[in-house]
């Protein structure tokens, strides 16, 4: 049996957040990145699960035939004002080590478009460091196209009411 054909992509349900949690933390040692907060599956419960209706977040997990979450990825609509419309925003897709070159990276990229023409978007934007150049293959086999940027980071001391 192949990858593919053993694995499925679906929206993340509360029960799956602590593994999305511990996902979120092998993406973000990947990348060279912080570790996220420790609190992250119970903000990540908020966002999802939370009053707001419909949510601003999307999470979608590839689940293994044996229950097991092998990746995620998430997205949230934003605005451009240059161009003056709204597009979905790819925060982040990852796949555990082992499971990358399976064809469910396609899977979890469809779960995405499919969220975005859902939401009455006809555009998505993600980011990838320059070094990762398997993501970069991935996504121009997509028939993605990347524009230079940086992406810089403000942290902001925010008192909590």
């Amino acid at each position: 049996m192949t990858a593919t054909a053993s694995a499925h992509v679906r929206p993340a349900r509360p029960a799956d957040l602590p593994a999305v949690a511990g996902l979120a933390a092998e993406h973000a040692a990947y990348e060279r990145a912080l570790p996220p907060p420790a609190d992250l599956a119970r903000r990540l419960e908020t966002l999802l699960f939370g009053q707001a209706q419909p949510p601003r977040l999307s999470v979608f997990v590839a689940e293994l035939g044996d229950g097991d979450i092998v990746g995620y990825a998430s997205c949230a609509p934003e605005v451009s004002t240059w161009d003056g419309d709204e597009y979905l925003l790819m925060d982040c897709l990852f796949l555990r080590s082992g499971h990358r070159g399976l064809g469910i990276g396609p899977m979890l990229m469809a779960a995405v478009a499919a969220d975005a023409r859902a939401r009455g978007l006809g555009r998505i934007q993600w980011q990838t460091p320059a070094w990762n150049t398997d993501a970069i293959r991935f996504y121009d086999r997509l028939g993605a196209r990347a524009t230079e940027k940086l992406r810089y980071s403000l942290p902001l001391d925010v008192e909590a009411d």
